[in-house]
């Protein structure tokens, strides 16, 4: 693998683009890379690595930050692979009777799933928040309606004994539980015991790209949840086109007398092959899709991270980065910028990750440019030289990936060009180019809704994806695209301008940083834009210089907190001084966003619309111009 201090242009493939103009105004982008042969399906990139690394440490975790890592080598996944795969058939599981696991990440729930999609049987990995933190359970329930499941998995059945009796009357599954200790459900461990059968390499057999591997499921900001088909050929097309992009995981691949790290050491694991320690969900595209699978597909070594970017949660995940040092450094915005706040005040962990850490990749929401700034500085001052970051696009239909940032970005926001195989198509909408995808990456359709999958494709049968895209130079398509925000949220103030929510969202965040942990933006026929901003409350309480006692409420109010929020407008307008560039208003929202109402995906995203429509009474004190509560721009 190329180390860390080389080059970065040497680890990725250098982008071939051609733009095509058409009469209807319509604009072709595709990468002239012709797209290679991927694997049959997901479970021979397994088989092959339990042949040719079988000692090589595939999945490690740890119940908690000082415990030891346990670890399971590919030779040994492999071998529970299909004795759970023996004990699935023997259940008569199918696309009709799925294998749902309603559990966070784990060695059990990656087994449990592969075992499933090895002899042809879907798995539907289900956000843990529909079970643990919703109050209702409807989102859950019509979910278990729509799969009737024949297995379900979870971790133990004490946290989850209201879901699973909310949803006891709705199918008829065995629940799995990874407890063994759970007198009222199927341990897994039993369930790996399980003779193997030869009817599992006859299934395996059987399995054709088109076989579907899984159903993942949107975020559901509005109305019922829909189930994605992943089909094996979207998930093994997405990768081959990955390793396209990034040429290094071709290169790792080939040298397989590269120690394998069986044991792990007590000090801080920097292997030679690809190693990633990971948060991400793999309920969600991005954790599963593109990063579990870029690890199985290159023989890597995948780390569980137990924590996430949350309060009182992230300390886990500092933990193990500093056990565990990554190829590759994945996170959403909100992780980057808890990580930049460790880093400024651990120089060991600052000389490990800027040390062992090869290029950060950041998706799912832009990174605002403070974050970006913060970071290379950070590089510059500890290891001399700055630390790459890219990023990609895509979404749960995209398997995700559609374009891959594979060069160095100049700024925040590039989220690359199309990879090889698949075509954009941008058209007018509005004074944005909205952008549809079309590919072997893409989903056939939504899991028994013909009427929802025929409205999700146009006439040439691109993917109607929603987002808007802009070029970073119209005359050379391959220096990438920028993410333009989503079509359906943008609106127009009084005046006829037009607001590109997307755009303002991550200035608003950069300009109120470190306030504002997300912004939604309103002001869709009004004069001017106004801002809902859910706070940092940790950043406002120590600005405030209160406990982690107080009351929310008195946070938010304190003079210092509504100050900078009212300094930080002042900045947003310097930068965009026109209406649509900046808010006049801002409103701090003292409840945290609801999963039950839709308002925040399993990753921790804002949905701007389904915010609105919740919290219809705050957007009216927003726009009441005689209410103190709102804050307004300084000066």
């Amino acid at each position: 693998m190329t180390a860390s201090g080389d080059d970065p242009q040497n680890l990725f493939a250098t982008p071939a683009i051609v733009a095509d103009r058409r009469a209807d105004g319509s604009i072709l982008i595709r990468s002239t890379t012709p797209l290679k042969q991927g694997a049959r399906c997901v479970g021979d990139w397994l088989e092959h690595w339990a042949r040719q690394a079988p000692d090589r440490i595939f999945l490690g975790e740890r119940a908690h930050a000082e415990a030891p890592w346990s670890a399971v080598t590919y030779r040994d996944a492999l071998r529970t692979v299909r004795a759970t795969a023996s004990w699935i058939l023997a259940q008569g599981l199918s696309a009709e009777r799925p294998l749902v696991i309603l559990s966070d990440n784990s060695v059990d729930h990656a087994l449990f799933a592969l075992a499933a999609q090895h002899v042809a049987v879907p798995s539907a990995a289900i956000s843990p928040a529909y079970s643990l933190m919703s109050k209702d359970f409807d989102k859950l329930k019509s979910m278990i309606r729509l799969l009737a499941p024949g297995a379900i998995y979870v971790t133990g059945t004490r946290p989850f004994a209201a879901a699973l009796a909310a949803i006891r009357p709705l199918h008829q599954a065995t629940i799995v539980s990874g407890n063994a200790d759970d007198a009222d459900a199927l341990p897994f461990r039993s369930i790996t015991a399980t003779p193997e059968s030869p009817d599992v390499a006859m299934a395996f057999a059987a399995v054709t790209p088109d076989t579907i591997a899984k159903f993942l499921f949107t975020s559901g900001s509005t109305g019922t949840p829909k189930a994605v088909i992943n089909t094996q050929r979207m998930l093994t097309s997405s990768q081959q086109a990955k390793a396209q992009t990034w040429t290094f995981l071709e290169a790792d691949n080939g040298d397989l007398a590269i120690p394998d790290h069986p044991v792990i050491p007590d000090h801080p694991v920097i292997a030679d092959h690809l190693v990633i320690l990971d948060w991400l969900p793999w309920s969600h595209t991005f954790g599963a899709n593109h990063n579990f699978n870029l690890v199985l597909r290159n023989g890597g070594t995948l780390y569980i991270d137990g924590g996430k970017p949350a309060p009182g949660l992230f300390a886990t995940s500092l933990a193990n980065l500093r056990s565990v040092v990554p190829s590759i450094y994945f996170n959403v915005p909100r992780g980057f910028d808890m990580l930049i706040a460790a880093l400024r005040t651990d120089e060991e962990l600052r000389r490990k990750f800027f040390g062992g850490v090869k290029f950060a990749f950041y998706a799912g929401a832009a990174l605002p440019q403070n974050l970006w700034d913060a970071l290379e500085e950070l590089s510059l001052e500890t290891v001399g030289r700055r630390l790459p970051m890219v990023s990609a696009w895509g979404s749960t239909e995209t398997s995700p990936l559609a374009t891959d940032c594979h060069f160095l970005a100049r700024r925040s926001g590039n989220i690359g060009v199309p990879i090889p195989g698949t075509e954009l198509k941008l058209v007018s909408s509005g004074d944005k180019l909205e952008v549809r995808v079309r590919g072997p990456n893409v989903t056939p359709g939504y899991w028994k809704a013909p009427e929802l999958t025929a409205q999700a494709f146009d006439e040439e049968g691109f993917y109607r994806i929603g987002d808007a895209v802009t070029f970073a130079d119209p005359d050379r398509p391959e220096l990438g695209l920028f993410f333009d925000g989503r079509v359906a949220e943008d609106f127009k103030l009084n005046s006829g301008t037009w607001v590109s929510v997307g755009t303002l969202r991550v200035a608003g965040i950069a300009a109120l940083a470190p306030v504002a942990q997300d912004i939604v933006v309103s002001g869709h026929g009004r004069d001017d834009v106004r801002f809902l901003v859910f706070p940092n409350l940790a950043a406002c309480r120590a600005m405030a210089d209160l406990s982690e006692s107080a009351d929310v409420k008195d946070v938010i109010g304190h003079p210092a907190v509504r100050s900078a929020i009212a300094s930080g407008l002042a900045k947003l307008k310097t930068v965009g001084p026109h209406s649509s560039g900046h808010a006049t208003r801002a409103l701090l929202l003292a409840e945290p966003a609801s999963v039950d109402g839709g308002e925040i995906t399993d990753k921790g995203y804002i949905n701007q619309r389904a915010v609105l429509i919740r919290r219809a009474a705050a957007v009216t004190v927003l726009e009441d111009d005689a209410s103190p509560e709102p804050i307004a721009c300084a000066g």
